[in-house]
């Protein structure tokens, strides 16, 4: 089984590799309108559960990495598709704030 979490270097690397991921912003409409990372799709944390089937049938193509602000709720999100049996995700360590200190300062910091 995947770790639950995975570096913002390691989700660089596999993406410059060309390895396809589904990248999962489980922030609020509002956070992610100060700052995204190019390529995410939104689907908030309240709203997880309802698009189970979506993220279900993205997880079948590609792994998904959830990511929020600091890594909290997308390690909550991560565990609880666990939980559903959807093994195929990983949280983003540290958030969308350590990939603008780790790898992309384009991406602003709030």
């Amino acid at each position: 089984m995947l770790p639950l979490e995975i570096a913002p270097a390691e989700v660089k690397r596999r993406l410059d590799s060309g390895s396809k991921l589904y990248l999962i912003d489980c922030r609020e409409p509002f956070e992610r309108a100060q700052a995204t990372i190019h390529g995410s799709e939104l689907v908030p944390m309240r709203s997880v559960p309802a698009a189970l089937a979506q993220l279900q049938l993205r997880a079948a193509e590609a792994p998904l990495v959830v990511f929020c602000h600091h890594g909290v709720r997308s390690l909550n999100v991560v565990s609880w598709l666990r939980q559903q049996g959807l093994e195929n995700c990983q949280s983003l360590s540290g958030g969308i704030d350590q990939w603008s200190v780790q790898i992309d300062p384009q991406v602003p910091r709030y």
